[in-house]
């Protein structure tokens, strides 16, 4: 009995081992596949042209060259409002011999007049009468009385063309203790403006600083000029 349940065994460890060895071993080879199996072909989009650049114009809501440059960085420059149309002739003449583009608009709007010095909110006649001696000891005895429905009662000191000498008016009554102040005084009536199209690497320092920062206007404030 005990030799037949070894041979019962025996075969066992046999048969099992017979399976082991028979599977079938994975073998390099070239796997072919239906070109159906790979799905639709893929379509490679060609290089755009040199027009469709132009679309970025439409974007921006014309197809004008202008547009696309200045989506790439072309900036613009508006120097103005001036009042005399002669000032906008000689500022467009100059900028236009650089070799810039530029246009003339004509317009209603305010215009820039100088810059007044003032002393503000000066609470009674008795008040200014004090500041007026104060101011006519002081050296500046052009120095009068002003009145209006917005403000009330202030003193001006004048009127002026360029920031430095304005300045020195004020810093000359606040030595004197009293509280002045520069602010551009503005009018209205028929105006232009001077666009300009700066060259790639041109700045507008320059342009500022022969017209000053309240008469140029720079980036999304300017107006680029028409293409042609």
């Amino acid at each position: 009995m005990k030799n037949l349940l070894l041979i019962l065994l025996l075969a066992n460890i046999l048969y099992f081992l017979w399976g082991w060895f028979a599977q079938e071993e994975s073998q390099p080879g070239v796997a072919i596949i239906s070109e159906s199996d790979l799905g639709p072909p893929l379509l490679v989009a060609e290089s755009p042209e040199l027009d469709g650049i132009s679309s970025v114009g439409a974007v921006l809501g014309s197809d004008d060259t202008s547009d696309f440059l200045a989506v790439v960085g072309r900036s613009c420059v508006t120097i103005g409002p001036f009042r005399e149309k002669d000032d906008a002739d000689a500022a467009q003449t100059r900028y236009a011999a650089e070799g810039m583009r530029t246009n003339i608009r004509s317009g209603r709007g305010q215009y820039f007049v100088g810059h007044w010095v003032q002393i503000r909110n000066i609470p009674s006649r008795d008040e200014s009468n004090r500041m007026l001696a104060r101011l006519k000891e002081g050296g500046l005895a052009d120095a009068y009385p002003v009145e209006t429905e917005d403000e009330g009662l202030k003193i001006s000191l004048g009127l002026f063309g360029n920031v430095e000498s304005a300045e020195k008016i004020e810093l000359q009554a606040r030595s004197l203790g009293l509280d002045a102040d520069v602010s551009p005084r503005m009018s209205e009536g028929d105006v232009a403006w001077v666009d300009i199209s700066l060259p790639p690497g041109r700045g507008a320092g320059e342009i500022i600083e022969r017209y000053g920062e309240e008469q140029v206007r720079l980036r999304g404030q300017a107006t680029c000029p028409p293409g042609r």
